[in-house]
């Protein structure tokens, strides 16, 4: 597997390159080390410079004060659109409580396509909604022989998105390294 995260930390700086495909975003702690690497690669290869980063991959990126919202919303509307939910109701919440999901509960479904690539699609989701993950690798243990109540949960976390559409993670500087995790367990 090639990388596609390189860095250059020397006496001036440090610089972060991530490269996909033909998609590179270039970052660093010192802005004349930031453009003279720009400057080096358009004279090799043929670059546009877009400017600040606003969008990556299907993430999208805002800098509301002091920090970087990340965010899917464009990704979860075509999400909803692929699965004819674009103006179901919302939920408050990815699961039901009481739910509780097996190998032999419901009926096979019909569509076993569409159930598999929604999964695939709330996997890549994850990404900036950590809150259903894990429901969604709760759904993805029945991808073999999904049944219609694997999909009326998975509906269910679709009905969630279409109500925190915006929702996302936030990330922001701090001068103390502190990781803070919550979950809600069984």
């Amino acid at each position: 597997m090639d990388s596609s995260l390189f860095l250059l930390n020397c006496s001036l700086g440090v610089l972060w390159v991530l490269v996909y495909v033909d998609d590179i975003i270039i970052t660093g702690n010192n802005t004349k080390l930031l453009n003279w690497f720009v400057t080096q690669l358009d004279n090799v290869f043929s670059l546009k410079d877009l400017g600040p980063l606003h969008f990556f991959l299907g993430i999208e990126v805002h800098r509301p004060h002091m920090g970087l919202h990340l965010s899917q919303t464009a990704y979860i509307n075509e999400l909803l659109r692929r699965t004819n939910m674009l103006d179901c109701k919302s939920s408050p919440s990815p699961t039901s409580t009481s739910a509780h999901l097996g190998a032999s509960i419901g009926s096979p479904l019909s569509d076993v396509f569409l159930y598999r690539s929604t999964i695939g699609m709330l996997q890549y989701l994850t990404i900036t909604r950590p809150e259903i993950s894990f429901i969604v690798n709760k759904l993805s243990q029945f991808m073999q022989a999904p049944t219609d109540a694997h999909w009326s949960a998975c509906k269910r976390v679709l009905r969630f998105l279409q109500g925190s559409k915006m929702f996302g993670l936030l990330l922001r500087p701090s001068p103390h390294l502190r990781i803070t995790g919550f979950t809600d367990a069984d």
